[in-house]
């Protein structure tokens, strides 16, 4: 159980380093150029949904959905918590300086990122058929196909 949560703990660290690092970017790059800032941003949650998408098409070719889909929902709201609460801290803001507007458009980019790329990673291994279900049923098929057949002794 505690490998659960230093699990989690670790991914929502790595998604806020990820955060902290476009925040750097666009704090030391860009001063006071808001076109670079949103677009430094639309970046950095699509990394966040391409680290999700890469996680869950991993965990779900050894696992379970049911086992791993609620460690990466905690780990995504817990980087998400990161994100908007301290990490405008990071830029020398607090989290509703630029409004409650910019506050949770931020928190609708970050759930709507991390949903699309769990997703597609799980899809992708669905697809391909690598999934921890289709590996299963596949295994299944071939127990009870290749099963000598039973003599009947009379």
């Amino acid at each position: 159980m505690k490998q659960r949560w230093v699990s989690i703990a670790v991914l929502a660290a790595a998604l806020f380093a990820i955060n902290v690092v476009a925040r750097l970017v666009t704090r030391l790059g860009f001063p006071d150029n808001e076109t670079a800032e949103n677009r430094v941003s639309i970046v950095m949650f699509a990394v966040i949904g391409l680290v999700l998408a890469v996680i869950a098409f991993r965990r779900a070719q050894r696992v379970p959905v049911g086992t791993w889909l609620p460690e990466l929902v905690a780990a995504a709201v817990g980087g998400m918590l990161l994100t908007v609460l301290v990490g405008p801290f990071v830029s020398g803001d607090y989290p509703f300086s630029g409004g409650a507007g910019n506050f949770f458009s931020q928190i609708w980019l970050y759930g709507g990122f991390a949903i699309v790329g769990t997703l597609l990673g799980y899809w992708t291994a669905t697809a391909l058929g690598r999934d921890y279900r289709s590996k299963s049923l596949k295994a299944f098929t071939i127990a009870k196909t290749t099963k000598p057949r039973r003599v009947v002794r009379r």
